[in-house]
């Protein structure tokens, strides 16, 4: 029984004490005066009666009422019914109120707050004062209240005949049951009637069940008022914890749709802060940091706008407001579309009806509170669904004294199938669970609506998911509960309570509300409470039952994966593969393993796994022989493997018995148990595992504690698994425990709480043992744990303890202290191991009631515990050490070059896949060939491995990847799984700039140590400290990795003086070696058959008069000086100029004044610049000292140079680095007149000048013009400060806004109108579309559309650097200034681009992502500046006019233009000897910094890698792909240099100028030399030696056309990404070792004419692994290749390829004339439009028959075949007829069986012969209907058709003249027919075949 009213409280409007505008609530009396005992007055009541603060009003308001809930501190609620009416204000309060008012309008007047009306103004009998009733109730009964209230309030307006001190008094002594009207004995008891003794009676009836909440009508309500979906969203937020506010006008609205919010949780109790309606001075609780429901007046909505993370619901707008930072994790799929559709049925049931064509004339609506009930049963039903199968779960730690309940929480989401669900995992994890599983978990208590429906009706709800009536139905049975829970007995609601009339409030009111009588009420008080305690005190009699479990649980959704559909078959192999293991029958295990490992990333074979190893270990076999427990335990690795850490509980559960059972003996007294092979998994360090594994045995103990031995089978029942019919749960024992336990005696139940607690201590022991079995590892020096295990090293980030101040944490601080370690690494494992351990015996003892005497022992044990095993593990693992290990794969020696040594020898490592499709077959056809398992060798040239696939289905493929050790850019360590085992390993992952990656994995037997070694060995390989220790310099001479280095110099070369150094060097490297110097001759002129020049001497003289150099005092060259002279005059660089007619070696004016330019000497010593050559193209005109002056302004010296020149136009190409800031001031900047005193850097540009104006007049076409005006004129002009200059002509080519603005400065010429045309772009817009406007797509512009008057010069340079420029006034040169990238924009987009072409990893959807890095790193945006820019300075050169191009440094982005220059004007750059002399002349002499951009040594580490030539070659590839005729070189040549110009294996690409090498005594040394058969040091040389053998480096389709100038298209969607990047063949490694490459000799191949066995050659071919160029060459590479076999047979000595080749050209083109048709050169210009000769056809790609013709003739085009000379080609090609023609389009003039007899020692065998008299020859098949031909017989070389005679195994029936033989000039064929006719008619044929020829 309980109390209807605690308290009854009048409260009153009083002024405010600190007089502002605001009043405040005063209590003006409160009955009962002191508190109740057991219910103390709750305090702050006067704000919840007007939450909206206390204020008068200027006109009566009608009364209102709601409910107010406030909380107290032990969280119960407590109702505040408030009844407010309004009274005129009392003189008193009056006066106070107007000077209040008064102070209010100054307020006003100040800007401050007006909340009131002006009040002054009204007459003073005009203002009222609210009042209130207050009722306090700890119970629920609105109505009640609002009925009681109101009798009140109408005894005092309508003044009735009634003491309302009695009235109070019985409302305060009322007495109602609390609940349970069924369980009491008569309707009398479940409904009482009361009466206020105002004539009054009102019902109220107690609900049936407690633990239900009372809705009313506030679900329907909240519901109407916001919407399905809005609901919906504030339910999932409540219950996942995140802060509600509710906004409304109307408090009692408020309250209700908190009510409702909170009655949709059941069976969840919210237990955070809830404030239905909070009153306005305490809206700051709106910021609190904890979860809530709160209700405030919509009037205050302004102040709630700034909260971030609050869900605002907006009741009277019908909205849900959710911050964008919060995320509301929805409902699991299907229930949250079920719940939706259940609740619109619910709420709209029209809607089925709405599409009838015959509706139901009236549809039945449930009432408002009938619809609030269905809503709540669709809810209540939503919970079952989502809590079925929880009692489970629930681990009974506990009985006695008190149940002690814990939920296992991963196994509840594992079996439900829903461990990655958001929502349910933030549910389970909320503090409403927890309430729930403390509440409902206990075994033994009173049941409600929801354990009845959890645990029987779940079946049901399964099974009317798709029955949507079923449903409705099912939820009308559920309302049709709650609703008579709420109203048990609606017969007997008649209520009888008087009201007020209408509009009363509006009469004046007699008096104010009276005073009360203290005293009778309180006497009225006292009375019933001494009544009541004479009364015996009403028992609640609970009727407590067992709480029924329900059936287990199953999955909320079948998730069938497609991917272990089939499991029935899988499980099948699991099980075989045990059996396999346990029988012994290792062979057939090993078949199935790989299989078994697939299979188990199901849960369904884990689990199954789990179980066979349960079977044997109960048999007793847990002892196994090593080749057993290795199996064992690499299936429990890949098992716990896939788990995540929450779906651990069913697998690392079930194998945590098994790892401390399997087990194998090392030596006598050690044993090595499975979990020391076990520990890399994450799960051993969580917890939460513990925990609940250690619950779990609590459980099954003390459940064995109270069950007859005959029941106790199965001690290890696993968890969450439903028992047998017969067995009793955990919570079924514990239920009939509890009801037995009042019972029992004290001593009884004493004995039983002691048994139960050293239960979970013995358990808490045992526990210490397995986690230190699992957390020590195997080889406890290593801190590995430290690093891999954050929860165990850091106690914060595990630490869950209940103890704060807890004793594990002294414990084993002072165990650190004092263990006496002596290795601190050790020592650290064990402290960490002994923290984590005692952290969880912390919690769970707490949490299960240990006593503290045991847990202090337990504290003292574990250490000694940690101790003890690490001990025992240390002879365990000594002993594992010495075991002879598992059969491995044999180690595969790689194939190393000469002079190429092992510097480590083989480490065991796994390769595993890194992304590249084609590394792992997938697409691209094949199987996986990776994860590889082999050695990984470190040389001093490469890095590789060799081995197999791990796969044994794949095959034995030996797989090899290799890169050179200065390739490699990136090393990382990385940490991986181990494909055999899946142990975590040790792995490194090495990335280098040849497009190669080495993902290793390495094998537990490698040390750490080797690994490291390994590591330290690469990075010195990788970064030796001086250019000699590198590979190129070591090859041949003895090396070991030991060597100290040599000492290395000081600053480095570039910082030396040259006046001595130089002199000495020069003697030293060359004085020995040029006495008997021959002249130098790159080998590939000789084998060309060229001439060698005899008269080179003479024709660049050197010349002896001696300028007044600047440079040298002496007044003779020294011989070393002319030493180095002739030496440099047979450079490359000097063939070249020679070859473009670029003038002499003098620099008197004397000689030759017809040339316009000479080749100075004046950077012979590389004084000048040191990155220059030493010979240099200058103006004739120009003086050598000059040179120095001019060289300044200049960025490293580098002046302009010419370096080409034009052969038609006579325009000369020029370089040099970008300008400096002093000389560019000098040249352009605008009009400040010097000083009169010229500075040096005044004089410099001066020479400047006047060397530009020297270039400008020497290029003939503007010698005259340059002639007229005299330097010194022009130069003041333009120095003058007074002359207005004419406008600068800066020709931009950046964005469109600067080029409008030139268009409208300079509007002359064409130059305006296209260079405003482009898209604007980082390069400065599109340079090719800029220069032709209508060519949309990159292509090049007609030549003739240049301006006409031109400048003579155009310098093109960064835009940078010509910032505030002004030109020549003469305009005879022009700045185009440009924007490019620089060096550092190469090295990221390059890194990027690696990233993408080797990822490391593989990407979820390869094609895609690829394409999208690709895009990313900008590469190919580059290259399209680069040829852009190169397309436009042909144009130009093309045009007649000069260029200069002056960018950077002038040795990296200079130099790629430079040269793509010249490749693209001038045909003889294509040819390979053309294309080795650009290399050498423009990047090796001009200086590129090889060893700077490849980081080549120690000191270029920190700048990296930047692959200038490489992207250069790549611009070369794009080119060729556009004109694939105009090349003498393959696309391999490219791919060659690529390669190679980073492998440091030649010398060729090393330092940085020419001046190093010559400093290190390259540059010459391989004249004086007799060179036996060594080692090529230069890439040439090798170049050379390989194409004497091999056409790999030709192009077969190389026609050029002389005067071509190629224009490529060079937008981005014109260029390929290059197959160097993307391509390698797993089977021999990178193919650019040719020696490597060719891998081991083929069997020499059996004659085809011979019968026999079947000698095809057929092989296949996988697209992942061979190389397929190599494994299928093109048409003319197997030709050359038969005709060397074929002259080999015949004992010829091979021709070379080359003669061959030319003499098949030589044969075609005379062929081709007698058509009459002209050159098919000629053809072909007329037949290809733009002189764009691009083929569609590869010959590497296209079938072998399709491009033979085009092959053939390959100096012209596909074209010339097909206009005319069909014949001459038919007639060269005839022999080859047969290969590329079917059987069907034969020509067969006798044809029939034959017998043959094979070749010696061979069967006679039986086929059909074709005799062909076309093509003269006699050829074979097995049948009739065959098509291939298995053997021709030439009737060329037939000498003789003779009868022969029957050998043995000849067919026995057969008559012996049936035999004859066909001798050839090789062999004799032996022949039979089927009868003599036939064999009488092949002879005649035969004859006759060989009488027409």
């Amino acid at each position: 029984m309980a109390r209807l009213a605690d308290y009854f409280v009048l409260v009153a409007f009083g002024p405010h004490p600190r007089g502002s505008g605001e009043g405040q609530g005063h209590i003006l009396q409160r009955f009962p005066e002191k508190d109740w005992e057991d219910n103390p007055f709750p305090q702050g009541i006067e704000l919840f009666c007007q939450p909206s603060g206390w204020q008068l009003c200027p006109e009566r308001s009608p009364p209102t009422f709601f409910v107010a809930v406030l909380t107290d501190i032990n969280s119960e609620r407590h109702y505040c019914a408030c009844l407010t009416f309004w009274e005129p204000v009392e003189p008193t309060q009056e006066a106070v109120c107007t000077e209040d008012a008064a102070g209010r309008e100054e307020e006003a007047d100040e800007g401050g707050p007006v909340r009131l009306p002006p009040a002054a103004a009204v007459p003073p009998g005009q203002l009222f004062a609210p009042k209130t009733l207050v009722l306090v109730s700890r119970l629920d009964h609105a109505e009640v209240f609002r009925n009681s209230l109101g009798l009140i309030y109408t005894i005092h307006v309508e003044g009735l005949n009634v003491g309302l001190e009695n009235v109070v008094g019985n409302l305060l002594t009322c007495i109602i049951p609390l609940a349970g009207g069924s369980q009491l004995d008569s309707v009398e008891d479940g409904v009482r009637t009361i009466s206020l003794g105002a004539g009054d009676r009102q019902v109220i009836q107690t609900p049936l069940t407690d633990s239900l909440p009372i809705s009313r009508c506030s679900v329907a309500l909240l519901f109407r008022q916001l919407g399905i979906a809005n609901v919906l969203s504030l339910f999932c937020a409540a219950l996942t914890e995140h802060k509600v506010l509710f906004l409304s006008r109307s408090y009692q609205r408020l309250s209700d749709a908190c009510r409702g919010l909170l009655a949709l949780l059941f069976p969840l109790r919210y237990s955070f802060t809830y404030v239905p309606i909070l009153p306005a001075q305490l809206l700051e609780v709106l910021s609190t940091p904890t979860p809530f429901v709160i209700g405030v007046n919509a009037a205050f909505q302004a102040e709630t706008q700034e909260l971030l993370d609050v869900i605002v619901a907006d009741l009277d707008g019908g909205t849900v407001t959710v911050p964008e930072c919060v995320h509301i994790p929805a409902l699991p799929e299907p229930l949250h579309s079920q719940t939706h559709s259940v609740l619109s049925m619910v709420l709209d049931p029209e809607l089925d009806l709405a599409d009838l064509a015959f509706p139901p004339p009236t549809v039945s609506t449930s009432s408002l509170k009938m619809q609030d009930k269905e809503l709540r049963a669709v809810f209540l039903r939503l919970f079952a669904q989502l809590l079925q199968g929880y009692r489970w779960c629930l681990h009974m730690v506990r009985i006695h004294p008190e149940p002690v309940i814990r939920f296992h929480k991963a196994a509840f989401l594992g079996q439900r199938g829903l461990v990655e669900d958001d929502f349910l995992m933030k549910v389970l994890e909320g503090m409403a669970f927890a309430g729930f599983v403390s509440e409902r978990g206990v075994p033994y208590r009173p049941t409600d609506l929801f354990d009845e429906l959890v645990a029987h009706e779940v079946a049901r709800m399964r099974a009317d998911e798709n029955h949507p009536q079923r449903v409705l139905s099912h939820v009308k049975e559920l309302a049709e509960q709650l609703y008579k829970n709420e109203n048990p007995y609606p017969a007997v609601a008649m209520h009888k309570v008087q009201r007020p009339g209408e509009a009363s409030h509006l009469r004046r009111a007699p008096r104010p509300f009276p005073r009360l009588d203290e005293g009778t009420v309180q006497w009225i008080v006292d009375q019933a409470t001494a009544k009541m305690q004479g009364a015996p005190p009403a028992v609640k009699a609970e009727r407590r039952t067992t709480v029924p479990s329900g059936p287990p649980m199953t999955a909320i959704l079948e998730r069938s994966s497609g991917l272990h559909g089939n499991s029935a078959r899988r499980l099948e192999v699991v099980r075989n593969c045990i059996s396999y293991v346990f029988e012994g029958k290792m062979l057939e295990a090993k078949k199935l393993l790989p299989a078994v490992l697939r299979a188990l990333k199901g849960r369904a074979a884990r689990r199954c796994l789990a179980q066979e190893l349960h079977l044997h270990v109960q048999q007793n076999r847990a002892v196994l022989d090593h080749q057993q427990f290795d199996f064992v335990v690499r299936m429990m690795n890949c098992c716990l493997q896939d788990c995540t850490s929450l779906d651990e509980h069913g697998i690392a559960a079930a194998l945590l018995p098994l790892v401390t059972a399997f087990c194998r003996k090392l030596s006598p007294g050690v044993t090595q148990f499975a979990y020391s092979c076990v520990q890399e998994h994450v799960v051993w360090s969580t917890p939460q595992f513990w925990e609940a594994m250690f619950y779990g045995d609590v459980q099954t103990h003390i459940r064995a504690l109270y069950l007859e031995p005959a029941e106790d089978r199965d001690p290890a029942q696993q968890v969450g698994e439903a028992p047998a019919e017969d067995e009793r749960s955990a919570l079924d024992v514990a239920s009939e425990q509890r009801r037995l336990w009042p019972t029992l005696s004290r001593e009884k139940q004493q004995e039983l709480v002691q048994k139960e607690e050293s239960t979970v201590f013995s358990q808490a022991i045992h526990y210490a043992n397995r986690m230190s079995y699992l957390l020590l590892p195997l080889d406890t020096s290593k801190s590995r744990l430290l690093r891999e295990r954050a929860g165990l090293g850091d106690p914060e980030s595990a630490s869950n303890s209940l103890l704060t101040s807890s004793m594990a944490g002294s414990v084993a601080e002072s165990y650190d202290t004092e263990s006496g370690f002596e290795d601190a690494e050790t020592c650290d494992v064990a402290g960490a191991v002994v923290r984590f351990i005692n952290r969880f015996v912390d919690k769970v003892c707490t949490e299960s009631g240990v006593t503290s005497d045991h847990l202090k022992g337990l504290h003292v044990m574990v250490p000694d515990i940690v101790q003890m095993h690490i001990e025992t593990l240390e002879a365990v693992y000594r002993e594992s050490k010495r075991l002879p290990p598992i059969q491995k794969p044999k180690l595969l020696r790689p194939r190393l070059l000469p002079g190429e040594e092992c510097v480590l020898d083989g480490l065991r490592v796994y390769l595993l896949p890194d992304g590249r499709e084609e590394g792992v077959g997938g697409s691209v056809g094949g199987p996986a060939l990776l994860p590889a398992e082999g050695a990984v060798f470190l040389t001093t040239y490469r890095v590789i491995f060799t081995g197999m696939p791990t796969d044994p289905l794949v095959g034995e493929q030996v797989v090899v990847r290799s890169l050179p050790v200065a390739a490699l850019t990136k090393e990382k360590r990385i940490s991986v799984q181990n494909p055999v085992d899946q142990l975590l390993q040790d792995g490194l992952q090495l990335r280098s700039c040849t497009f190669q990656l080495l993902k290793m994995a390495f094998d537990e037997e490698v040390g750490s140590d080797s690994a490291e070694l390994f590591r330290k060995q690469l990075h010195k390989l990788r970064y030796p400290p001086d250019v000699r220790d590198t590979f190129a310099f070591t090859l041949g001479s003895a090396h070991t990795p030991g060597q100290p280095p040599r000492a290395t110099k000081g600053k480095g070369p570039s910082l030396r003086t040259l006046s001595r150094n130089l002199m000495k060097n020069a003697k030293k490297t060359m004085g020995r070696q040029y006495v008997t110097r021959k002249k130098y001759h790159p080998p590939s002129w000789e084998h060309r058959g060229q001439p060698p020049p005899e008269d080179q001497e003479d024709a660049i003289s050197v010349s002896e008069e001696l300028e007044p150099s600047t440079l040298t005092p002496s007044s003779a060259l020294k011989p070393s000086d002319r030493m180095t002279m002739s030496s440099l005059v047979e450079r490359a660089c000097c063939r070249d100029y020679q070859r473009l007619g670029l003038g002499t070696l003098s620099s008197s004016l004397s000689r030759a004044k017809s040339e316009p330019f000479r080749i100075s000497p004046v950077n012979r010593m590389y004084a000048i610049c040191r990155s220059y050559p030493g010979l240099l193209i200058v103006p004739q005109s120009v003086q050598d000292n000059a040179l120095q002056r001019v060289s300044r302004c200049y960025r490293q010296n580098r002046f302009p140079v010419v370096c080409w020149r034009s052969g038609r136009s006579k325009a000369v190409l020029l370089r040099s680095g970008g300008l400096h800031g002093k000389g560019v001031v000098g040249l352009f900047k605008a009009q400040n007149a010097p000083s009169p005193g010229q500075s040096q850097a005044d004089s410099s540009s001066l020479e400047q000048e006047k060397y530009l104006q020297a270039v400008v007049s020497s290029m003939p076409r503007f010698a005259d013009a340059s002639g007229r005006n005299t330097l010194s004129g022009f130069s003041s002009v333009h120095m003058g400060g007074h002359v207005p200059s004419p406008r600068a002509r800066v020709t931009t080519l950046s964005n469109p806004m600067a080029a409008s603005a030139s268009r409208r400065t300079a509007p002359r010429g064409k130059w305006g109108s296209v260079r405003a045309s482009g898209r604007s772009g980082v390069l400065g817009g599109d340079v090719g579309s800029r220069l032709a406007a209508p060519q949309a797509n990159g292509a090049p512009p007609d030549p003739g559309f240049l301006r006409p008057q031109r400048a003579a010069l155009y310098i093109i340079g960064d835009k940078a650097q010509l910032k505030g420029v002004r030109p020549d006034p003469l305009q005879q040169w022009e700045l185009v200034p440009i924007e490019v990238f620089e060096a550092r924009q190469v090295k990221t987009s390059f890194k990027k681009l690696l990233k993408a072409c080797v990822p490391g990893c593989p990407a979820a959807e390869p094609s895609s992502a690829f394409l999208r890095s690709l895009e990313d790193s900008e590469w190919l945006t580059q290259i399209h500046k680069l040829l852009q820019v190169s397309v436009l300075v042909v144009e130009l050169l093309d045009s007649g006019s000069s260029v200069l191009v002056s960018l950077e440094d002038g040795w990296d982005i200079t130099t790629q233009v430079v040269s793509l220059v010249q490749l693209l004007s001038d045909p003889f750059y294509r040819t390979l000897e053309g294309f080795r002399l650009l290399v050498e002349k423009e990047w090796l002499s001009f200086g590129h910094r090889f060893s700077h951009r490849g980081a080549h040594t120690l000191a270029g580490q920190s700048s990296g890698f930047t692959p200038v030539f490489l992207q250069f070659l790549d611009c070369v590839h794009q080119v060729h792909l556009q004109f694939p005729m105009e090349f003498e070189f393959s696309p391999f040549y490219l791919k060659f240099l690529g390669y190679h110009h980073v492998s440091r294996r030649f010398r060729t690409f090393l330092l940085d100028s020419d001046y190093e090498r010559i400093e290190l005594g390259l540059l010459y040394e391989e004249k004086g030399e007799r060179r036996g058969q060594q080692a090529c040091r230069s890439v040439w040389e090798y170049v050379d030696r390989l194409s004497k053998r091999t056409p790999v480096f030709y192009n077969y389709m190389y026609a050029p056309e002389d005067t071509e100038v190629l224009r490529p298209y060079s937008n981005v969607s014109n260029l390929k990404v290059w197959d160097f990047y993307t391509e390698e063949s797993l089977a021999e490694g990178p193919p650019y070792d040719w020696e490597l490459a060719q891998g081991p000799p083929e069997p020499p191949e059996e004659e085809r004419l011979d019968g026999g066995a079947p000698q095809s050659r057929r092989r296949v071919v996988w697209p992942c692994y061979d190389s397929r160029p190599r494994a299928q060459p093109d048409a003319i590479s197997r030709l050359l290749e038969e005709l060397q076999r074929l002259e080999t047979e015949l004992g010829r000595p091979p021709e070379r390829w080359k003669d061959t080749w030319d003499r098949v050209k030589a044969t075609q083109r005379l062929e081709g004339r007698p058509d009459g048709r002209g050159t098919p050169s000629s053809l072909l210009v007329s037949s290809v439009p733009h002189h764009r000769r691009s083929l569609g056809v590869y010959l590497q790609e296209g079938p072998v028959g399709s491009t033979l013709s085009l092959s053939l003739d390959s100096d012209q085009s596909s074209g010339s075949t097909a206009s005319g000379s069909r014949q001459a080609a038919r007639r060269s090609t005839s022999t080859l007829y047969s290969q590329f023609q079917t059987a069907e389009s034969e020509n067969r003039s006798h044809e029939g069986t034959l017998y043959k007899k094979g070749a010696f020692m061979k069967p006679w065998k039986a086929r059909w012969f074709v005799l062909d008299k076309t093509k003269h020859q006699l050829r074979y098949y097995d049948h009739r209907v065959d098509t291939e031909c298995k053997g021709i017989i030439d009737l060329a070389e037939v000498e003789a058709v003779a009868p022969g005679t029957p050998t043995m195994g000849a067919p026995k029936t057969v008559d012996e003249k049936a035999f004859f033989d066909v001798k050839t000039t090789r062999r004799v064929y032996n022949f039979c027919a089927q009868d003599v006719p036939s064999a009488q008619q092949w002879v005649d044929q035969i004859q006759g075949c060989l009488s027409d020829a």
